[in-house]
Order: C-alpha cells, then structure tokens, then sequence
C-alpha cells in the first residue's frame, strides 16, 4: 500500500512540472506560439490559372482537415479566373456574332443550285 501511494504521489509530482514548464513556469518563460502553417499560394500571379495547376494544388492539413482560410483564397481566386473567362467567351463570341452578321449583309447570298452541283454563273456574252 505505501509503494502504492508513494507511485501516485511520484505520478503527480511529474504531471504538475511538465503542466508547470508548459504554462510558462519554465527557465525560459512560456512555450512561442506555433506559426500558423499558412499555404504560400501555388498558383501563379504572373498568368492565367490553368488545369495543371489546379491539379497539383495542395493545401496543408490542420486539426479537423484543411485551413479553411487557405482553400477559400484558392476558391475565391479560381472563381474570379472563370468568371473572367466566361465574360472573355462571350465577349468573343458577340464579335464572332457581328463579324458573321456583317459578312452575310455585305456580300448578297446567291442561290445554290437545286441538283446540288456547284456550278457558278457564268456570263453567256
């Protein structure tokens, strides 16, 4: 019984120094803080995103998953790219649109022939 005890008293005495230089009762004052592990974004700043950079994206683990903060930066970016690409696309397939159009109103169509050769008109003279 006494070796009992004196082992729980020894448990204590070892559980209280670690809590003690944990909180800062220590030689050296309290533990630093950890620095945040922050992803340094891999997509590139200079040109557009593209599929392969999306595919090798990576983000680093936290407690309960990914850094929240680190995939919404990642999301909010990728959803300005594509939303500057869909306005891209449509701002040339409106002037694709016009070209066609001003095409078709400056030369007139001419008829094809109805047995499906494409002989062109030629003047008799």
């Amino acid at each position: 019984m006494v070796m009992f005890l004196f082992l729980v008293v020894a448990l204590a005495v070892v559980v209280a120094a670690v809590t003690l230089a944990v909180l800062g009762g220590g030689e050296s004052g309290p533990l630093p803080e950890a620095a945040p592990e922050r992803l340094e974004d891999p997509l590139p700043p200079d040109r557009p995103v593209g599929r392969e950079d999306v595919a090798a994206l990576r983000f680093p683990l936290a407690a309960r998953g990914y850094r929240m903060a680190d995939v919404d930066d990642a999301l909010s970016r990728l959803a300005a790219e594509l939303a500057e690409r869909d306005a891209r696309i449509a701002e040339l397939e409106a002037a694709l649109a016009g070209a066609r159009a001003a095409a078709q109103a400056g030369r007139p169509q001419q008829p094809e022939p109805r047995d499906g050769s494409s002989a062109t008109w030629q003047d008799p003279r």
